[in-house]
């Protein structure tokens, strides 16, 4: 079990089960939760209950027959408990790589507070689309997807290996995790609302792809989306870190050119897919088997990816728009009006001083003033 030292605030401890004290150990608590699964494998007794959410489950292959043969998995409720499990490990991860890594480098960078919202951020994402992203070119290549892309509606509903079954486990429990790590993270209020929407889009397509069995079509698509969208953080995190105006525009440059290709891309496959492919399959709806080629979610999930994808993409040209005219505009330098000179100070100060004194000093002291001008004349 990782210790993990927490933030704190204060050198005093927080009092126990209060927000700050979650907050500081949430990573050791959840680990302790964790530990109660791995412990209850030991156990005769808890081994069975404590298996089913380690493993996974709903395997379909008979291996009686061919113990040689390769291992299939399809959708069931089991896999809700497998993606609890995993749920818990994405947040021990999390606060692990936050507490070790990021906010070490962070503070060698001494960001403003804008600046270190936006690369704690851009760094937890980049892990999660740079890890997703070679874990499933990795099962595309030893799956012989990508070279055989017409099994993707000819095979369809296809059985998943345990490589993919546990690559959208993990996929479900990150963006469930996002949720409590508002809380962990202390993210502010005016971050918030865009973080849920982003988890929440996440999840969303995620377990539709999984729930209709469209896993293999989903693994292409979201490779494209996690690695265009892990070179836009990285292009951000170069931004912040270097100080070569050159490097940053070329890891700009490439980012926007991958985001904008890998759109266009999964909105060309998505069309292919559910309006050609599935087209020529036969029509039919049975949830006992998971095949759900009809009409409607053929058309559904077609245009609902690609309104996404086209509101991405539309979205993203237009912020490139606005900033390409902001660094285009002239910059103009606002001067300040001139002062006018003060005039006759000595006389205004002279005036006031005699203002405090009484009538007749004030008398006296003009005639004073008055002689040497009499002399000179």
């Amino acid at each position: 079990m990782v210790t993990m030292k927490g933030r704190k605030s204060s050198s005093k401890n927080p009092p126990i089960l209060s927000h700050e004290f979650v907050i500081q150990n949430h990573a050791d608590i959840v680990s302790c939760v964790a530990m109660v699964f791995v412990i209850g494998l030991m156990v005769q007794v808890t081994s069975p209950w404590a298996y089913m959410f380690i493993a996974i489950h709903h395997n379909v292959t008979n291996t009686t027959e061919d113990p040689t043969a390769v291992v299939k998995y399809t959708t069931g409720w089991k896999d809700a408990c497998a993606v609890f499990f995993y749920f818990l490990i994405t947040i021990i991860m999390h606060a692990v790589l936050q507490e070790y890594i990021f906010d070490k480098i962070s503070k060698r960078l001494h960001l403003s507070k804008v600046k270190l919202s936006k690369f704690n951020e851009s760094s937890q994402l980049i892990v999660f689309y740079a890890l997703s992203a070679l874990w499933a070119i990795d099962i595309i290549i030893r799956e012989n997807i990508l070279l055989n892309i017409w099994t993707l509606w000819e095979e369809y509903p296809a059985p998943m290996s345990a490589s993919l079954k546990l690559f959208f486990i993990a996929q479900l429990s990150y963006w469930l995790h996002c949720y409590p790590e508002l809380y962990f993270q202390r993210t502010k209020k005016e971050d918030i609302l865009q973080r849920v929407v982003h988890a929440t889009i996440g999840l969303i397509f995620t377990f539709a792809a999984y729930f209709f069995n469209f896993q293999h079509l989903a693994l292409i698509l979201l490779t494209f989306h996690y690695v265009g969208d892990a070179l836009l953080h990285a292009a951000r995190l170069v931004h912040f870190i270097s100080q070569k105006e050159k490097r940053t525009k070329l890891s700009f440059l490439v980012a926007n050119a991958t985001y904008v290709f890998a759109r266009i891309t999964t909105i060309a496959l998505t069309c292919v897919v559910f309006l050609y492919g599935l087209r020529k399959q036969e029509f039919k709806l049975d949830y006992v088997t998971g095949n759900f080629n009809t009409p409607v979610v053929q058309f559904s999930a077609a245009v609902i990816v690609s309104l996404f994808q086209g509101y991405l993409l539309y979205f993203f040209i237009t912020k490139q728009i606005k900033r390409a005219r902001e660094n285009a505009a002239p910059i103009v330098v606002k001067t300040k009006p001139k002062q006018k000179p003060k005039k006759r100070e000595g006389k205004k100060s002279a005036l006031s001083e005699d203002d405090d004194l009484p009538e007749v000093d004030q008398a006296t002291k003009k005639n004073l003033r008055n002689r040497p001008s009499a002399k000179a004349k």
